[in-house]
């Protein structure tokens, strides 16, 4: 599988899109990278490694496609600020 992902970031809701073949590896080289405290937010799954790459580079080039995603994943990209806002992903309080 190829992967399409989103993170954000929860201070500010900033995001970025990449592409991986290991989207576990990936998310977790983020996290120790440049993207430290982002969360996951969205992926897409592709069989075709031609097909993600494609959809990558076009959120990446067109602002739109990346509005209409945004505007579909609205409820993930709260609950990451939710998260980071001491709440369990579930929106419950964390102890």
């Amino acid at each position: 599988m190829f992967y399409v992902y989103v993170l954000a970031n929860p201070e500010n809701l900033r995001t970025y899109v990449g592409y991986s073949e290991d989207l576990k590896r990936r998310v977790r080289e983020n996290a120790q990278a440049a993207h430290r405290d982002w969360k996951l937010a969205y992926y897409e799954a592709y069989l075709s490694e031609t097909d993600a790459r494609e959809r990558e580079r076009k959120l990446k080039a067109h602002g739109s496609g990346m509005v209409e995603l945004k505007k579909r994943m609205k409820c993930s990209l709260a609950m990451v600020n939710q998260t980071e806002e001491g709440r369990s992903e579930k929106g419950q309080p964390t102890v």
